[in-house]
């Protein structure tokens, strides 16, 4: 008699069967033919082959897998900002982009609903990048003899001719002008490739994230003059905190003291001024330290002071991942360049024709950093209990408010 349970195994397993042979196979699914048969290794092509070119294939091709991914996620969150079509494709350029902003910080609206899927992709662009930055320790168990024993077969190809980060960097807002002169002129880069000439260019001409962000802030509830005035409360604010602080510098007996503080209070004056006088914060963008339009700043500080608010927690949360992702694109500049350094020294040529570490170092300053403006808003903090309390009006106006940033949509 044959046992039921084995019947119902056999059952399940012809089932399974069945399944699979409809089904597409995970190989089929992840193209694994082609993503594992990759990897083309030089030094195998010259019966030389050196074990860690492997890796270093590899740990290259995953980078660029995860570049397409936060690709992806940029563009979706673009596509969430920019909420008006007709204006895609329209700002091209920072002047233009802040000529937009001043015009236009009422007409468009952006759905509060949205806010939370923007911050969850730009989370998950965070996570990414952290892999990232992690990724390149173990580039880093490849010794300096093991990569020079195959690195002539490189040539002449670079880690600065990546088409997919150079997108990236401009999807996110790094202006032309912002770059080291090296890297500006990235036809003669990709001068053979018309369709990657094609794609730079595009991606120069959309509304970058930075832009699209800018817009967003300038809309932010509470800067209408007609209705809360933030920036007039808040420059008050500001300067009853100086008069303060002026005050208090005077009271010390010590000459030396005294002047150190009273020093010390005339250059944050000198400092908040060019947050207050729209022509000094013009001067200091066109300079290239600052990126923001001057209402957008304006959006950013406001967020920044009111965060324990519920309406402003989000946009919070967005303004800190925005900063994340800056900061962690500069931490894997850095780690690449201390990895570059380690692996050629401070003097080789990059194997592109770039001037190698020194090329590298040089991308570590602020000029590559889109979001500046958000990591300095912490020079115009003021402590709370000075912070212009909210009305009635506009509290009610935030409770209500929830179509987009402005009440007058609603």
């Amino acid at each position: 008699m044959a046992c039921p349970l084995s019947d119902s195994i056999a059952e399940d397993h012809d089932q399974e069967n069945d399944q699979l042979a409809e089904g597409m196979l995970y190989g089929e699914y992840l193209r694994l033919d082609k993503i594992l048969t990759a990897q083309r290794l030089l030094s195998a092509e010259y019966n030389k082959e050196v074990h860690d070119e492997h890796l270093f294939i590899v740990t290259h091709q995953a980078y660029e897998l995860w570049f397409k991914q936060i690709i992806y996620e940029l563009d979706s969150v673009r596509a969430l900002f920019n909420s008006e079509p007709t204006n895609r494709g329209t700002l091209n350029g920072t002047s233009n982009c802040h000529t937009s902003i001043q015009k236009n910080r009422i007409s468009e609206v952006l759905d509060e609903s949205r806010t939370l899927e923007i911050l969850k992709r730009l989370n998950r662009i965070v996570l990414i990048l952290k892999l990232l930055v992690d990724q390149v320790t173990i580039l880093e168990t490849m010794t300096p003899l093991d990569f020079m024993a195959f690195r002539d077969y490189l040539c002449p190809a670079s880690g600065f001719q990546s088409l997919q980060f150079r997108l990236l960097e401009n999807k996110l807002g790094v202006k032309q002008e912002h770059r080291v002169k090296y890297n500006q002129n990235y036809t003669r880069v990709f001068g053979r490739d018309p369709k990657a000439i094609e794609a730079i260019k595009r991606s120069e001409e959309e509304p970058s994230l930075s832009c699209l962000v800018q817009k967003w802030l300038a809309r932010t509830p509470g800067l209408e003059t007609h209705n809360f005035d933030f920036w007039e409360k808040y420059k008050r604010s500001v300067e009853n905190l100086l008069d303060e602080q002026e005050q208090l510098a005077r009271k010390y007996t010590k000459e030396q003291l005294r002047n150190y503080h009273l020093a010390n209070v005339h250059s944050r004056k000198a400092v908040f001024e060019t947050i207050f006088n729209e022509s000094l914060h013009n001067a200091l963008v066109s300079r290239g330290e600052r990126r923001f339009a001057y209402a957008a700043l304006q959006g950013a500080v406001l967020i920044t002071l009111y965060r324990d608010e519920p309406r402003f927690s989000q946009p919070h949360q967005i303004l800190n991942a925005l900063m994340d992702i800056d900061s962690l694109i500069t931490k894997w500049r850095y780690n690449h360049v201390l990895m570059v350094q380690r692996m050629i020294g401070s003097q080789q040529l990059g194997t592109g024709g770039s001037s190698g570490y020194q090329y590298l170092k040089s991308t570590l300053s602020d000029r590559y950093k889109v979001f500046l403006d958000l990591f300095n808003l912490s020079t115009f903090l003021i402590p709370r209990h000075m912070i212009p309390p909210l009305t009635k009006e506009m509290k009610s106006m935030l409770s209500v408010s929830c179509n987009g940033w402005n009440s007058d949509d609603n």
